[in-house]
Protein backbone atom coordinates (compact mmCIF):
# COMPACT_ATOMS: atom_id res chain seq x y z
CA UNK A 1 0.00 0.00 0.00
CA UNK A 2 1.37 3.53 -1.03
CA UNK A 3 1.69 5.88 1.91
CA UNK A 4 -0.79 8.74 2.83
CA UNK A 5 0.92 11.60 3.98
CA UNK A 6 -1.29 14.20 6.15
CA UNK A 7 -0.36 17.16 8.00
CA UNK A 8 -2.37 16.76 10.75
CA UNK A 9 -1.16 20.31 11.50
CA UNK A 10 -2.37 21.72 7.87
CA UNK A 11 -5.93 19.84 8.64
CA UNK A 12 -6.67 21.99 11.73
CA UNK A 13 -5.52 24.68 9.80
CA UNK A 14 -8.34 24.13 7.43
CA UNK A 15 -11.02 24.32 10.23
CA UNK A 16 -11.09 28.11 11.12
CA UNK A 17 -9.89 30.73 8.40
CA UNK A 18 -7.83 32.46 11.25
CA UNK A 19 -5.25 29.80 10.95
CA UNK A 20 -4.61 29.90 7.06
CA UNK A 21 -1.14 30.21 6.45
CA UNK A 22 0.98 29.43 3.55
CA UNK A 23 1.38 25.66 2.89
CA UNK A 24 3.95 24.43 0.23
CA UNK A 25 3.03 22.14 -2.67
CA UNK A 26 0.14 24.43 -3.50
CA UNK A 27 -1.27 24.18 0.28
CA UNK A 28 -1.69 20.76 -0.23
CA UNK A 29 -3.26 18.43 2.77
CA UNK A 30 -2.92 14.82 1.61
CA UNK A 31 -0.96 12.83 -1.09
CA UNK A 32 -1.02 9.11 -2.44
CA UNK A 33 1.92 8.88 -4.93
CA UNK A 34 1.82 12.28 -7.68
CA UNK A 35 -1.28 13.13 -6.61
CA UNK A 36 -2.29 16.28 -4.64
CA UNK A 37 -4.99 16.87 -2.66
CA UNK A 38 -5.30 20.51 -1.85
CA UNK A 39 -6.79 22.84 0.99
CA UNK A 40 -8.87 24.40 -1.80
CA UNK A 41 -10.30 20.79 -2.26
CA UNK A 42 -11.47 20.39 1.43
CA UNK A 43 -13.08 24.25 1.44
CA UNK A 44 -15.69 23.07 -0.82
CA UNK A 45 -17.03 20.59 1.84
CA UNK A 46 -16.85 22.77 4.38
CA UNK A 47 -19.28 25.22 5.94
CA UNK A 48 -20.25 27.99 8.52
CA UNK A 49 -22.76 25.79 10.18
CA UNK A 50 -20.74 22.82 11.88
CA UNK A 51 -18.59 23.01 14.76
CA UNK A 52 -14.53 22.85 14.80
CA UNK A 53 -15.19 18.86 15.91
CA UNK A 54 -17.41 17.93 13.20
CA UNK A 55 -15.48 19.91 10.66
CA UNK A 56 -12.05 17.64 11.70
CA UNK A 57 -14.27 14.81 11.30
CA UNK A 58 -16.02 15.70 8.02
CA UNK A 59 -12.17 16.71 6.81
CA UNK A 60 -10.59 13.36 7.75
CA UNK A 61 -13.81 10.97 6.39
CA UNK A 62 -13.30 13.04 3.05
CA UNK A 63 -9.41 12.25 2.66
CA UNK A 64 -9.83 9.49 3.97
CA UNK A 65 -12.55 8.22 1.15
CA UNK A 66 -9.76 10.74 -1.49
CA UNK A 67 -7.47 8.62 -0.57
CA UNK A 68 -8.79 5.13 -1.39
CA UNK A 69 -10.09 6.32 -4.66
CA UNK A 70 -6.68 7.89 -5.52
CA UNK A 71 -4.71 3.76 -4.34
CA UNK A 72 -7.80 2.30 -6.33
CA UNK A 73 -7.06 4.59 -9.16
CA UNK A 74 -3.57 3.97 -9.45
CA UNK A 75 -3.92 0.19 -8.79
CA UNK A 76 -6.79 -0.03 -12.01
CA UNK A 77 -4.15 2.08 -14.33
CA UNK A 78 -1.44 -0.79 -13.51
CA UNK A 79 -3.63 -3.63 -14.04
CA UNK A 80 -5.89 -2.57 -17.01
CA UNK A 81 -4.21 -2.49 -20.61
CA UNK A 82 -3.07 0.34 -22.50
CA UNK A 83 -6.22 -0.74 -25.01
CA UNK A 84 -9.03 -0.15 -22.29
CA UNK A 85 -7.76 2.85 -20.52
CA UNK A 86 -7.49 4.04 -24.04
CA UNK A 87 -11.25 3.35 -24.04
CA UNK A 88 -12.09 4.83 -20.84
CA UNK A 89 -10.20 8.23 -21.60
CA UNK A 90 -12.56 8.13 -25.13
CA UNK A 91 -15.88 7.83 -23.33
CA UNK A 92 -14.72 10.42 -20.69
CA UNK A 93 -13.72 12.86 -23.39
CA UNK A 94 -17.51 11.89 -25.09
CA UNK A 95 -19.36 12.40 -21.80
CA UNK A 96 -17.28 15.99 -21.03
CA UNK A 97 -18.72 16.93 -24.42
CA UNK A 98 -22.30 15.58 -24.36
CA UNK A 99 -22.31 17.89 -20.86
CA UNK A 100 -21.68 20.76 -22.25
CA UNK A 101 -23.47 20.45 -25.81
CA UNK A 102 -26.58 19.13 -23.44
CA UNK A 103 -26.57 22.48 -21.25
CA UNK A 104 -26.25 24.34 -24.35
CA UNK A 105 -29.19 22.74 -25.99
CA UNK A 106 -31.38 23.07 -22.51
CA UNK A 107 -30.50 26.61 -22.46
CA UNK A 108 -31.69 27.67 -25.90
CA UNK A 109 -34.52 25.33 -25.54
CA UNK A 110 -35.73 27.21 -22.20
CA UNK A 111 -34.89 30.97 -23.92
CA UNK A 112 -36.23 30.55 -27.09
CA UNK A 113 -38.94 27.61 -27.84
CA UNK A 114 -42.59 28.22 -28.14
CA UNK A 115 -43.55 26.02 -25.04
CA UNK A 116 -47.18 26.84 -25.56
CA UNK A 117 -49.66 24.31 -26.74
CA UNK A 118 -53.26 25.84 -27.66
CA UNK A 119 -56.34 23.84 -27.29
CA UNK A 120 -56.41 23.06 -30.90
CA UNK A 121 -53.35 21.40 -30.96
CA UNK A 122 -54.24 19.50 -27.62
CA UNK A 123 -57.00 18.59 -29.63
CA UNK A 124 -55.78 17.72 -32.72
CA UNK A 125 -52.96 15.20 -31.57
CA UNK A 126 -55.61 13.66 -29.14
CA UNK A 127 -57.62 12.95 -32.22
CA UNK A 128 -55.09 11.50 -34.00
CA UNK A 129 -54.12 9.58 -31.60
CA UNK A 130 -56.84 8.49 -29.57
CA UNK A 131 -56.24 5.10 -29.84
CA UNK A 132 -53.37 4.74 -27.51
CA UNK A 133 -54.81 6.52 -24.87
CA UNK A 134 -57.33 3.57 -23.77
CA UNK A 135 -57.93 3.32 -20.05
CA UNK A 136 -56.52 0.50 -17.75
CA UNK A 137 -58.67 1.58 -14.85
CA UNK A 138 -62.23 2.98 -14.19
CA UNK A 139 -62.47 6.69 -14.01
CA UNK A 140 -65.10 8.37 -12.06
CA UNK A 141 -66.89 12.03 -11.54
CA UNK A 142 -67.97 12.56 -8.20
CA UNK A 143 -68.13 14.05 -4.81
CA UNK A 144 -67.63 13.40 -1.80
CA UNK A 145 -67.76 14.14 2.10
CA UNK A 146 -66.65 11.72 5.11
CA UNK A 147 -68.01 13.32 8.49
CA UNK A 148 -67.61 12.25 11.64
CA UNK A 149 -69.46 9.71 13.83
CA UNK A 150 -72.53 11.57 15.59
CA UNK A 151 -72.20 14.40 13.08
CA UNK A 152 -74.88 16.66 14.30
CA UNK A 153 -76.20 18.07 10.91
CA UNK A 154 -76.08 15.33 9.09
CA UNK A 155 -79.78 15.71 7.56
CA UNK A 156 -78.85 19.04 6.45
CA UNK A 157 -75.65 18.14 5.21
CA UNK A 158 -77.31 15.33 3.21
CA UNK A 159 -79.63 17.43 1.60
CA UNK A 160 -77.55 19.80 0.67
CA UNK A 161 -74.85 17.24 -0.35
CA UNK A 162 -77.47 15.71 -2.56
CA UNK A 163 -79.19 18.84 -4.18
CA UNK A 164 -76.03 20.73 -4.90
CA UNK A 165 -77.48 24.01 -5.63
CA UNK A 166 -75.74 27.54 -5.45
CA UNK A 167 -76.95 28.01 -1.75
CA UNK A 168 -76.05 24.35 -1.02
CA UNK A 169 -72.14 24.91 -2.44
CA UNK A 170 -72.06 28.21 -0.27
CA UNK A 171 -73.45 26.28 3.02
CA UNK A 172 -71.24 22.90 2.38
CA UNK A 173 -68.31 25.44 1.97
CA UNK A 174 -68.85 26.93 4.96
CA UNK A 175 -69.04 24.06 7.24
CA UNK A 176 -66.17 22.02 5.49
CA UNK A 177 -64.12 22.91 8.60
CA UNK A 178 -66.14 20.69 10.18
CA UNK A 179 -66.20 17.90 7.90
CA UNK A 180 -63.02 14.85 7.93
CA UNK A 181 -62.19 14.77 4.16
CA UNK A 182 -64.32 16.39 1.29
CA UNK A 183 -64.22 17.14 -2.59
CA UNK A 184 -67.12 19.18 -4.33
CA UNK A 185 -65.02 19.25 -7.65
CA UNK A 186 -67.95 16.63 -9.53
CA UNK A 187 -66.22 17.51 -12.79
CA UNK A 188 -62.52 16.29 -13.00
CA UNK A 189 -61.71 12.55 -13.67
CA UNK A 190 -60.22 10.67 -10.72
CA UNK A 191 -59.75 6.60 -10.61
CA UNK A 192 -61.67 4.47 -8.84
CA UNK A 193 -58.97 2.82 -7.26
CA UNK A 194 -58.41 6.17 -5.06
CA UNK A 195 -62.29 5.82 -3.95
CA UNK A 196 -61.64 2.79 -2.81
CA UNK A 197 -58.99 3.81 -0.86
CA UNK A 198 -61.01 6.34 1.00
CA UNK A 199 -64.00 4.73 1.84
CA UNK A 200 -63.37 1.38 4.08
CA UNK A 201 -66.61 -0.55 2.90
CA UNK A 202 -65.99 -0.62 -0.89
CA UNK A 203 -63.56 -3.00 -2.35
CA UNK A 204 -62.75 -3.84 -5.98
CA UNK A 205 -65.21 -6.52 -5.37
CA UNK A 206 -68.17 -4.35 -4.57
CA UNK A 207 -67.52 -1.40 -6.54
CA UNK A 208 -69.40 -1.73 -9.44
CA UNK A 209 -72.41 -1.82 -7.31
CA UNK A 210 -71.52 2.20 -5.83
CA UNK A 211 -69.39 3.64 -8.63
CA UNK A 212 -72.60 3.59 -10.89
CA UNK A 213 -73.44 7.17 -13.53
CA UNK A 214 -75.75 9.11 -11.26
CA UNK A 215 -75.72 7.30 -8.28
CA UNK A 216 -76.06 8.66 -4.75
CA UNK A 217 -74.98 6.35 -1.88
CA UNK A 218 -74.37 7.02 2.07
CA UNK A 219 -71.73 4.60 4.09
CA UNK A 220 -71.22 4.54 7.66
CA UNK A 221 -68.89 2.33 10.16
CA UNK A 222 -67.52 2.99 13.70
CA UNK A 223 -65.90 6.11 12.47
CA UNK A 224 -68.18 8.26 10.54
CA UNK A 225 -70.74 8.95 7.36
CA UNK A 226 -69.61 8.81 3.54
CA UNK A 227 -71.63 10.97 1.48
CA UNK A 228 -71.00 10.08 -2.00
CA UNK A 229 -72.55 11.55 -5.31
CA UNK A 230 -71.20 9.65 -8.98
CA UNK A 231 -71.80 12.01 -11.40
CA UNK A 232 -69.92 9.99 -14.23
CA UNK A 233 -68.35 6.51 -15.05
CA UNK A 234 -66.06 5.60 -17.51
CA UNK A 235 -65.15 1.88 -17.72
CA UNK A 236 -61.61 0.16 -18.25
CA UNK A 237 -60.83 -0.12 -22.06
CA UNK A 238 -63.02 2.62 -23.14
CA UNK A 239 -60.97 5.58 -24.31
CA UNK A 240 -59.72 7.93 -21.65
CA UNK A 241 -60.91 11.03 -22.30
CA UNK A 242 -58.53 14.35 -23.19
CA UNK A 243 -59.26 16.41 -19.98
CA UNK A 244 -57.81 13.20 -18.24
CA UNK A 245 -55.00 13.06 -20.39
CA UNK A 246 -53.95 16.29 -21.70
CA UNK A 247 -50.73 16.90 -19.52
CA UNK A 248 -49.71 13.55 -20.94
CA UNK A 249 -50.59 14.74 -24.97
CA UNK A 250 -49.08 18.16 -23.89
CA UNK A 251 -45.65 16.97 -22.52
CA UNK A 252 -45.62 14.44 -25.83
CA UNK A 253 -46.46 17.54 -28.10
CA UNK A 254 -43.69 19.86 -26.47
CA UNK A 255 -41.43 16.67 -26.91
CA UNK A 256 -41.73 16.55 -29.72
CA UNK A 257 -40.98 20.50 -30.26
CA UNK A 258 -38.34 20.15 -28.64
CA UNK A 259 -36.88 17.26 -30.63
CA UNK A 260 -37.89 19.46 -33.63
CA UNK A 261 -36.14 22.44 -32.60
CA UNK A 262 -33.11 20.58 -31.80
CA UNK A 263 -32.64 19.42 -35.38
CA UNK A 264 -33.46 22.51 -36.48
CA UNK A 265 -30.47 24.01 -34.39
CA UNK A 266 -27.94 21.50 -35.14
CA UNK A 267 -28.59 21.94 -38.98
CA UNK A 268 -28.65 25.82 -39.03
CA UNK A 269 -25.52 25.82 -37.00
CA UNK A 270 -23.66 23.19 -39.15
CA UNK A 271 -24.86 25.51 -42.35
CA UNK A 272 -23.87 28.53 -40.52
CA UNK A 273 -19.80 27.24 -39.91
CA UNK A 274 -19.82 25.63 -43.25
CA UNK A 275 -20.48 29.63 -44.82
CA UNK A 276 -17.71 30.50 -42.67
CA UNK A 277 -15.55 28.45 -43.39
CA UNK A 278 -15.12 27.37 -40.10
CA UNK A 279 -15.89 23.71 -40.92
CA UNK A 280 -14.44 21.74 -43.98
CA UNK A 281 -13.99 18.37 -45.38
CA UNK A 282 -10.78 17.52 -47.14
CA UNK A 283 -10.56 14.56 -49.21
CA UNK A 284 -9.91 11.39 -47.99
CA UNK A 285 -6.81 10.01 -50.29
CA UNK A 286 -6.67 6.43 -50.38
CA UNK A 287 -3.54 4.99 -49.12
CA UNK A 288 -2.04 3.06 -52.70
CA UNK A 289 0.44 -0.07 -52.62
CA UNK A 290 2.42 -1.06 -54.97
Amino acid sequence: MQKIYISVFTVMLLVSCSYFKTEPVEEAVAKVGDNYLLKSDIKKILNSNISREDSLIVVNNYIQSWAQQQILLEKAKINLSEDKQSEFEDLIKQYRADLFINAYKEGLIAKSMDTTVSQEELQHFYEEHKINFKLNEDLVKLRYISLPSGYADLDHTKEAFQRFDKEDKEYLKNSAIKFKAYTFNDSIWVKSSSVVQKIPQINTDNKDSYLKKEHFFELSDSLGVYLVAVNEVLNRTEMAPLEYVEPTVKKIILNKRKLEFIKNLEKDLLDEATRKKEFEIFEIKEKTTE
